[in-house]
């Protein structure tokens, strides 16, 4: 076993590299340790390992260098004011949603080169500012070890500027840890058997809109996360948020993760066991609809509930619409930005993604039977059976 996997080493390493101490959350050690343990057990061979000790390194040294930014500068006086946000399944058109609001001149997206590196706040950067170039490099490595992901996932192709999911910025709270961006070892995402605290999580998660807000012209956030589990502790954090949500048929939404997931795998850890991941999503798939199902908050009127279905017939006027809902202006500019977007990024500009039911019917699903099981949400929601 590699040595460099040593968590109190590696906190001591990154703490004189940055002369500071406060990770502002004196959980955060225990919680390193706990990841740094899975690391050691998942059976990596000793490049792996020395590939996550350094991820681990950039993490703590990055977390512990915002803090001492947020004692350098009141970057904690920053007001996060009525951010947008949208939510769904994953496949359900989320990210197309969140890239049309991110063209908007009147509006601020976080991007990848911001959430890899952000100290110093970038509104008080200098020209030579390198971070942008280092994130770039960074996502042509990304892509070169995972092509097929650009079938499903084609704003790979925007490399440092692209648009991060607001779980990302959890990374530095060792809550989640994720393959692609930080975590390029060969490992598979561990989003669940980490201790979790969903106040604390959108705590990090604003005190990184603050620091990339400092210091710049104020606009406002368009932002996309799967958040539908923590909406309790996501309005206590912001309150004068506005949500919208996208529903799709749970039958192609759980066949199309699969399968996306399976393109991302290949690419880290070689070939996986494609029925136990339909399984495995098709029970997270499960999970979520039956949250959205009883979850009270669901009706809370600051959500905005839209079907995926009359978004991909018009995104351009979906998008409308939610902007009409928030209050916000939808100006003549952001609409050209917007209909430049779609005539410039097709979907399929990589070839077209492809993925199948079947994949459900291979581990003894009957389609029509989960048709059944999801038609209560269908019916809440007036999701039609997608045939494709």
């Amino acid at each position: 076993m590699s040595e460099s996997l040593d968590a109190g080493a590696m906190l001591a390493a990154a703490e004189a590299a940055t002369g500071a101490r406060d990770y502002g959350d004196d959980t955060l050690p225990v919680r390193f340790h706990q990841a740094v343990a899975h690391l050691r057990g998942i059976g990596m061979d000793e490049a792996g390992q020395r590939a996550a000790a350094a991820v681990c390194h950039w993490l703590l040294t990055s977390r512990l260098q915002i803090f001492a930014d947020r004692k350098r500068w009141p970057i904690a006086e920053e007001v996060i004011e009525r951010p947008m946000f949208a939510t769904g399944e994953p496949r359900s058109g989320t990210t197309l949603m969140h890239a049309l609001m991110s063209v908007d001149p009147d509006a601020r997206a976080l991007r990848f080169w911001e959430v890899m590196y952000p100290s110093p706040p970038p509104g008080i950067a200098g020209p030579d500012d390198t971070r942008r170039a280092r994130a770039d490099a960074d996502w042509r490595e990304i892509n070169a070890k995972m092509p097929k992901w650009l079938h499903s996932h084609p704003y790979n192709d925007m490399l440092g500027d692209g648009l991060p999911e607001d779980e990302r910025s959890w990374a530095f709270d060792f809550r989640v840890m994720t393959p692609t961006a930080w975590w390029r070892v060969p490992m598979q995402t561990l989003s669940m058997g980490l201790p979790t605290d969903a106040a604390a999580q959108y705590r990090i998660h604003k005190a990184m809109l603050q620091q990339l807000q400092y210091g710049r012209a104020r606009k406002y956030w368009v932002l996309k996360g799967f958040h539908g589990f923590r909406l309790n502790a996501f309005f206590a954090a912001y309150p004068d948020a506005t949500l919208v949500w996208l529903h799709r048929d749970p039958v192609q939404v759980a066949a199309s993760r699969t399968m996306m997931m399976a393109d991302i795998l290949d690419g880290i850890v070689g070939p996986i066991d494609l029925k136990a991941e339909a399984r495995m999503h098709l029970g997270m798939t499960r999970a979520s609809i039956a949250n959205t199902m009883t979850n009270p908050l669901i009706n809370d009127p600051r959500i905005h509930h839209i079907r995926y279905t009359d978004f991909i017939a018009d995104p351009v006027g979906t998008v409308r619409g939610y902007y009409a809902f928030a209050g916000r202006p939808f100006t003549a500019a952001a609409e050209m930005a917007m209909r430049d977007y779609l005539k410039n990024n097709r979907g399929d500009r990589y070839g077209k993604f492809a993925y199948s039911t079947k994949l459900l019917t291979d581990i003894g699903e009957d389609i029509a039977a989960l048709h059944e099981e999801f038609r209560p949400f269908r019916e809440r929601f007036g999701v039609e059976i997608e045939r494709r």
